[in-house]
């Protein structure tokens, strides 16, 4: 027994051994380099840049809303959504789907237990008149096996580490629909906030269309007006009545779409209280540089991770050029009964097998492998490239896109109160005979016009400034790569 455990300790030695001293064959992985991380900053940042090592005012950035209602939206819709709920389950695949492939780089260890029952038929017949002789046996066996793949060339490490980016992207995409999630549920309660101004402005409107009417009626009676202006006033009033039912059902719809994002049953919401005047002025937003998304968006995340794990998928490609060794030890005890393998006499019996696999001829399979696995992470790599210039795109095209809306607002808001003031006065000159109706029912449409410009510039001002948060990667749910993850980009 003290020569088989000496025999088993140096079997383990050498396989130390020859672990210590594998190699594993294949390219090492390089980020390949892109515009982001050659470009000194963004053309529109303009006040916007900041250090974007600075999350003090930008974490959970939708309070900045001051709206307790939005709030308690994301929060419900992080917890509830249907999409995430499916997201975090992809997550939890990916990480069984490493724990098995993790495993294969450990022994495999079993125990067995047979019964092998069996009858043999033996015919002696001949000169000294024998016969058919029947021999019944039992053989009881108990055995523990190890089974052991020694990694020589990096095939398994290299599958484990593809594995690793396949999960690291899996949880980048998660966090990806996460922020997209967050962005939606904003932009819905914005579009709500917006339609439920424009409605009310609508019916404040048509509550003024009717006094307007009214004071018209009034100059036909006494005859100081045409019958024109009866009819010009009742159609003006029918048009306005017209645009509430509009504004309404697009009011619902929205409101349906968000109780879908929310898991609730479409429609079975109250309605959300009227913020969007309350809402406050926005402030700047920390920009950094370019080079910030290759580690804060997660799309950008995520298409890295895939094209690290294509590189590794081209070092197992190669890997499967060199020999596989195995090795097989068994130890246990075989007798007639059941009672006699667990004495440890002469029932003992044990085996060692070393095998050494090596591929000589496959018709080229394994090269076109080789060869699909680095077409790849060619392809890869150049989506990975596209999505980072996509995402430059994205911040340049809502950081240029709030500029022109602020100064589109400023200009409206001007518009906005020179009609007000024309409307007023257009109504009095008309009460005093000096104008026509036609001005009146022009400066009320140019006020209507404008005052519904400033309340939909005001709603696009806010989903843009989401958009921008959603483009430079999402800040409401930042958090710090682990060491794994730090140490799986060097």
């Amino acid at each position: 027994m003290r020569k088989q455990i000496v025999s088993i300790c140096g079997l383990c030695f050498i396989v130390v051994l020859t672990i210590l001293s594998g190699c594993m064959v294949g390219p090492d992985y390089s980020r390949p380099e892109t515009p982001a991380e050659t470009s000194e900053g963004y053309y529109n940042a303009a006040a916007h840049e900041q250090d974007v090592n600075d999350f003090s005012d930008v974490d959970r950035w939708w309070e900045q809303f001051g709206d307790p209602t939005t709030a308690k939206l994301v929060r419900e819709s992080l917890e509830n959504n249907y999409s995430l709920k499916a997201a975090a389950a992809r997550v939890l695949q990916a990480q069984a789907a490493l724990t098995e492939i993790h495993g294969r780089r450990l022994p495999d260890i079993s125990y067995n237990l047979n019964r092998d029952r069996s009858k043999r038929s033996f015919n002696f017949g001949g000169l000294g008149g024998g016969g058919r002789f029947t021999v019944m046996s039992t053989t009881w066996t108990q055995n523990i096996s190890v089974a052991y793949i020694l990694d020589l060339f990096g095939k398994l490490k290299r599958s484990e580490q593809a594995a690793w980016a396949e999960l690291l992207a899996t949880e980048a995409n998660e966090q990806a629909l996460i922020n997209s999630m967050v962005a939606t549920v904003i932009n819905a309660r914005v579009n709500i906030a917006t339609l439920q101004r424009r409605l009310a402005i609508a019916r404040a409107n048509t509550k003024s269309q009717r006094k307007t009417l009214g004071i018209v009626e009034r100059r036909y009676e006494q005859g100081l007006v045409g019958p024109v202006d009866i009819r010009l006033a009742r159609e003006n009033l029918a048009a306005l009545e017209v645009i509430e039912p509009v504004i309404e059902l697009s009011m619902i719809t929205a409101q349906n779409a968000l109780d879908e994002l929310l898991a609730r049953r479409p429609g079975s919401t109250d309605e959300l209280p009227q913020t969007l005047e309350d809402l406050p002025d926005l402030g700047p937003v920390p920009v950094g540089l370019p080079a910030s998304l290759l580690d804060r968006r997660p799309d950008v995340r995520a298409a890295e991770f895939l094209l690290r794990a294509a590189n590794e998928r081209i070092g197992v490609s190669i890997a499967q050029l060199y020999p596989d060794l195995t090795i097989v030890g068994n130890f246990g005890y075989s007798a007639d009964t059941v009672e006699d393998i667990f004495q440890q006499d002469e029932t003992e019996m044990y085996a060692a097998l070393m095998s050494l696999a090596q591929p000589i001829f496959r018709g080229g399979q394994i090269r076109a492998q080789i060869d699909a696995a680095e077409a790849r992470y060619a392809e890869l790599a150049a989506n990975y490239a596209g999505t980072v210039l996509a995402a430059m795109r994205e911040v340049e095209d809502a950081l240029v896109t709030e500029q022109m809306l602020q100064t589109q607002l400023k200009h409206t808001r001007v518009q906005l109160r020179e009609a007000s003031a024309a409307e007023s006065l257009s109504k009095q000159r008309y009460e005093r005979g000096v104008e026509g109706i036609l001005t009146v029912l022009v400066s009320e449409r140019r006020r209507r016009i404008s005052e519904q410009e400033v309340t939909i510039l005001k709603g696009r001002i806010w989903t843009n400034r989401v958009n921008l948060f959603l483009a430079l990667g999402g800040d409401w749910d930042y958090q710090e790569p682990s060491e794994e993850q730090v140490a799986l980009r060097k």
